[in-house]
């Protein structure tokens, strides 16, 4: 046996991978699947229908039902509640339980509760104590009950998002942010005693000349919106009223940007993952596309993205 099981508890199964680590009072069943260097610690459930990848570590107090399905480098939290049946009855089982799944690298925070059918997008935090009752992004961090989504986590170097800021004397047309090919641009603005206008011409002003346009707003604050990337259209936003928070991603590094004003723009490139989020309750956000509506152009995995990216 190339793992380790303590010798007060049980365990069922022979589909445990190598370096593994089961301590006291755990009991694993026999269907169970558990991946390579994972830690199950005291007191831990798991049932028959349950795959964990590798590298997973399972704190005191978890009960994984049937249905759960954990990715590599998954963390669980002391105490952490997953369910699979919403409506659940003594003696009365369903057809199939709900699968609950938890991508590569996310984080149960203690004391959480999933409902069942959800997937935890990978790097996604779940706050101790959430109750979590959607499906939560990639990266996203959430808190609450129910669980709302508060932040994004960093790259792979910093704990959260770098917020550009564009330097205090951007006069510029553009400047260029940290983020492969994504750039913030000045949209020239008049101000005199009948108003503001902002104006530009799309020859001159944008990066490329529209086929599209689209405006977003009514969005409650609680929501995001974009979570996607784009294979070749290409995207230029601008919040002409209220603020909103603006995600951009290139596979390697991820940063913030404030839209809260008609005089700046964001050029957002293809193959660049956006998310927009913590909207203003009078937001309204104005975007430009290169191209036409076309669905087979969008990615909305963003394990695909990656995979894309970093090929």
């Amino acid at each position: 046996m190339n793992h380790f099981v303590h010798e007060k508890a049980i365990c069922e199964t022979d589909r445990v991978g190598p370096g593994t680590r089961i301590w006291a009072f755990a009991h694993v069943l026999p269907g169970a699947e558990i991946g390579r260097d994972c830690n199950i610690c005291d007191g831990v459930f798991i049932e028959n229908d349950v795959v964990l990848g590798d590298r997973v570590t399972v704190k005191c107090g978890v009960q994984l039902w049937d249905g759960v399905r954990l990715g590599d480098d998954v963390f669980v939290g002391p105490n952490a509640t997953f369910t699979n049946d919403r409506f659940p009855r003594s003696r009365r089982y369903p057809e199939a339980f709900e699968k609950t799944i938890i991508e590569a690298g996310a984080s149960i925070g203690a004391n959480a509760t999933l409902l069942p059918g959800i997937r935890i997008g990978r790097g996604a935090m779940v706050g101790a104590g959430s109750v979590v009752t959607r499906s939560v992004p990639s990266n996203a961090i959430v808190a609450g009950n129910p669980a709302r989504i508060v932040g994004y986590v960093g790259d792979r170097r910093n704990n959260k998002p770098k917020l550009f800021k564009p330097p205090p004397d951007f006069d510029a047309k553009y400047v260029a942010t940290g983020v492969a090919g994504v750039q913030l641009h000045r949209i020239p603005t008049f101000k005199d005693i009948r108003g503001s206008l902002a104006a530009g011409e799309f020859s001159s002003e944008l990066p490329f000349t529209p086929q599209r346009y689209f405006l977003v707003f009514d969005v409650p604050s609680s929501e995001t919106r974009g979570e996607h990337a784009h294979r070749h259209c290409d995207q230029f936003l601008v919040c002409v009223h209220g603020s909103v928070r603006a995600l951009v991603d290139d596979g390697q590094r991820r940063e913030e940007h404030l839209l809260d004003s008609a005089g700046i723009g964001l050029f957002q490139p293809a193959m660049t993952w956006g998310t927009q989020y913590r909207y203003s309750r009078d937001a309204v956000l104005l975007v430009f596309a290169s191209h036409g509506y076309d669905p087979d152009d969008y990615i909305r995995s963003y394990d695909q993205f990656l995979e894309i990216k970093l090929a």
